[in-house]
């Protein structure tokens, strides 16, 4: 399961009502790739579809979407928003990482 802060919700609908997608309907996809400074990053984009081995999920009101590999560097995880004046921008929050970069951006178990 992933989770979405009451923030990140709010920054999640804004962007998806901007870049045309139906916050009560299409989805928030959350993926894992090779790369960054610790070795593996984040991914976040919007998607209107899902594939049959998707992981769906639905917290907050904000309908995630997973695949299959990425799921398992995944569970736990908050999808936090930070717009302060360091802001950051959206950050995760994962139990599963033994080592994080300064830019939060990446991970490794």
């Amino acid at each position: 399961m992933i989770k979405v802060s009451e923030t990140a919700k709010q920054k999640v609908v804004a962007l998806m009502t901007e870049e045309g997608f139906d916050a009560n309907k299409d989805f928030v996809r959350v993926g894992v790739k090779s790369g960054g400074c610790s070795g593996l990053s984040y991914e976040l984009k919007f998607d209107d579809t899902s594939e049959e081995t998707d992981k769906v999920f639905e917290d907050n009101s904000i309908r995630i979407i997973v695949d299959k590999k990425s799921f398992l560097y995944l569970i736990g995880t908050t999808l936090e928003y930070s717009g302060g004046l360091n802001g950051k921008g959206f950050v995760f929050n994962n139990p599963n990482a033994q080592r994080t970069c300064g830019c939060g951006e990446s991970f490794s178990l």
